[in-house]
């Protein structure tokens, strides 16, 4: 494997894990109880790594951990699920693909990270695609859904920067367990309080907890986390998208849904927006444009 490759990579599988948890969460998982799920997600998995990396924060990383568990992992898990409850998922998925374009600008603000024309491209033709992908028609608009969203796609995007901002002075697995033991600490309180106490769990659903939490949350998030470290955010964001063409190959070959040409366009312009936002796509074409303008006209 090409090394320029192996990074953007192992970061796409990040958002493949998080596209299944769609079907698993609905094959496996009891149904409407989205915050112990989103419980469930984070903070056991984050208490395993813990005990792995048992290192507790010292001086300021005590409220910059507290802060990036909120923005990465309770807060945002708290706002999908109430823009998922109250919108088509078509409509959430969308709404959700601007965060490129969101994240592109909060790193433009926060760490001079100056967003390239063709990233804003690349991010206008995924979201396209996303659209495509996943919308369908007869939707109504929740303006507390859209507002959950569109909150969620923002404060992920300050969080995501901050993780580049911050040089931690732990190793990742270390810092990705302290945010997912933060935002798991901060769900709590808040299942307990509008759900009540944990369902009964049987089997299927065990071993569905068992997969979302240890691969879609503890290794993708670490994965994620490290492809911010290493590639710029406009790269990272982009391949953020891959999470609901993950969910809809998931959803036609288990679940039977629906797939024809409108969705098979979609994924084909979501694929070429997450290829063209990348470093060495980049480059390479802007190669091959000065290697066109040298060539003298005839």
């Amino acid at each position: 494997m090409d090394a320029k490759w192996t990074t953007p990579l192992l970061t796409a599988l990040a958002p493949v894990a998080w596209g299944s948890t769609y079907y698993v969460t609905g094959a496996f998982l009891p149904p409407d109880r989205p915050l112990f799920g989103a419980l469930m997600r984070a903070l056991p998995v984050g208490l395993l790594l813990l005990a792995l990396r048992p290192t507790l924060p010292s001086g300021s990383w005590w409220w910059r951990a507290l802060l990036l568990g909120t923005l990465n992992i309770g807060a945002f898990f708290a706002l999908i699920f109430v823009a998922a409850y109250r919108l088509p998922s078509g409509l959430a998925a969308t709404l959700t693909a601007t965060a490129p374009i969101a994240m592109m600008l909060v790193a433009w603000l926060l760490i001079a990270e100056r967003p390239r024309l063709a990233s804003l491209g690349a991010a206008v033709l995924g979201i396209a695609g996303v659209a495509l992908l996943v919308l369908r028609a007869g939707f109504a608009v929740d303006m507390v859904g859209v507002a959950a969203s569109l909150g969620a796609v923002v404060m992920s995007s300050f969080g995501y920067v901050l993780l580049k901002r911050w040089t931690a002075p732990v190793d990742l697995l270390t810092l990705t367990a302290w945010q997912l033991v933060a935002g798991g600490l901060l769900l709590l309180p808040v299942a307990l309080v509008v759900e009540g106490p944990p369902p009964a769990l049987d089997a299927p659903a065990v071993l569905g907890f068992l997969y979302i939490g240890l691969v879609a949350t503890g290794l993708a998030n670490y994965l994620w986390f490290r492809g911010l470290q290493r590639m710029p955010a406009a790269s990272v964001s982009l391949i953020g998208l891959l999470n609901p063409v993950a969910g809809t190959v998931l959803g036609v070959a288990l679940a039977h849904e629906i797939f024809g040409p409108v969705q098979a366009i979609g994924m084909l312009l979501v694929l070429a927006g997450v290829l063209l936002g990348q470093a060495p796509v980049q480059a390479a074409l802007g190669r091959l444009l000065r290697r066109r303008e040298r060539v003298p006209v005839r």
